[in-house]
């Protein structure tokens, strides 16, 4: 069998990159909502879509002050936040860049129908991806994702074959193109939670589409240490009689990546899939309080809501100091709180605002 591809400078920028984005509990913001996704999170708090907008609320999230660094490795970025500049005419992410997180950047073009399935779907954006990567590469992001959705239908008979290998395919292929220009692909089959089956069928179905993923990601020669991981956790569907809790979540899911990801791995960021921000954190520090030899890799996040549903409501579309102060403070409090879960140290908190709101759109799209 043929080794990873790229030579050996490249695959230690890589594996730089993707060790810097997970270390000393760190995680990611994924913050590459489209233009259309950003606008339903800003309606919610009565603010209108336009690019003044959300140049003004990514700007608060990016120059969140004391310390956010030290809890964020890296921010997933919209092709427009990359180049857009704030009213002073400085690039936002300089923010991030000046403090050492690393910028990454949504590539996919979103997920389309797969012809001749039982309703599902594979995600389409690799004509052309190996020059947007250069140009990403040269405009200073050092990471991408990708996202494949997959769903669970018929008590588990679906995802079906066809799907769970075309999706795998796709991610490898993706995965591939992406290190031949030195950007760190994130890869992400999310299961979706959306429906009413047990964490049983939910573990089976994550096996086997994480079993696949990593074949394809094998012939296509994707060098491991140089990508990371973002699955769903293993839960019980949205709408299943019998809940789980935080403990079974978290062997039910490292169960099912012991048997399917590679140690090679050297980290693994869960997205959050509608959880509330409480759930989110509480099952990511179930997973790390698990005996060590149970978790060759990293296990942190890739939070997208888990990380700004309460900011939203904090900051409230108003450009008061004080507003943005207390949306600042809320991001740094979900974000450390996601720091000391990654590190297996998180030890609770009360249920307020937002926090424990549900998250939960159905059929999820970016």
């Amino acid at each position: 069998m043929a080794p990873p591809a790229g030579s050996i400078e490249l695959k230690a920028e890589l594996a730089r990159i993707a060790k810097q984005i997970v270390a000393n509990g760190k995680g990611i913001l994924a913050a590459d909502e489209s233009t259309g996704t950003i606008g339903k999170r800003l309606s919610s708090i009565g603010v209108e879509n336009n690019e003044e907008n959300r140049m003004a609320y990514r700007k608060l999230l990016f120059t969140t002050p004391k310390g956010l660094e030290e809890s964020i490795g890296g921010v997933i970025l919209f092709h427009e936040t990359v180049y857009q500049k704030d009213n002073e005419g400085k690039r936002l992410v300089d923010a991030l860049t000046s403090r050492g997180i690393l910028l990454g950047i949504k590539v996919d073009k979103g997920v389309v129908p797969l012809f001749g399935s039982q309703n599902e779907g594979t995600t389409q954006g690799l004509d052309g991806l190996a020059e947007r990567c250069k140009q990403y590469k040269a405009d200073g992001c050092d990471f991408a994702k990708w996202r494949c959705v997959l769903r669970i239908q018929d008590a588990g008979r679906t995802p079906s074959p066809q799907g769970i290998l075309e999706n795998a395919n796709v991610l490898a292929r993706y995965a591939s193109i992406c290190q031949s220009e030195g950007l760190v692909p994130i890869v992400e089959p999310e299961i979706l939670i959306d429906g009413d089956h047990s964490i049983e069928v939910c573990q089976e179905v994550t096996e086997r589409v994480l079993a696949a993923v990593y074949k394809a990601l094998s012939d296509h020669h994707v060098y491991l240490e140089g990508t990371l991981l973002k699955p769903n956790m293993v839960t019980p569907g949205l709408d299943c009689a019998k809940k789980a809790t935080p403990a079974e979540i978290a062997n039910a899911t490292v169960t099912a990546l012991r048997r399917t990801v590679p140690p090679a791995m050297p980290g693994i960021t869960f997205l959050s899939g509608g959880q509330t921000e409480l759930q989110a954190t509480e099952n990511l520090n179930a997973m790390n309080i698990l005996p060590q030899e149970l978790r060759p890799w990293k296990i942190s996040f890739s939070y997208g809501r888990a990380l700004q549903a309460s900011v939203l409501k904090a900051w409230g579309g108003k450009t008061e100091p004080e507003n943005i102060k207390n949306a600042q403070k809320t991001l740094m409090h979900r974000a450390t709180s996601n720091k000391l879960a990654a590190l297996g140290k998180y030890e609770g908190e009360e249920a307020s605002g937002a926090a424990s709101e549900s998250l939960f759109v159905a059929n999820h799209s970016y």
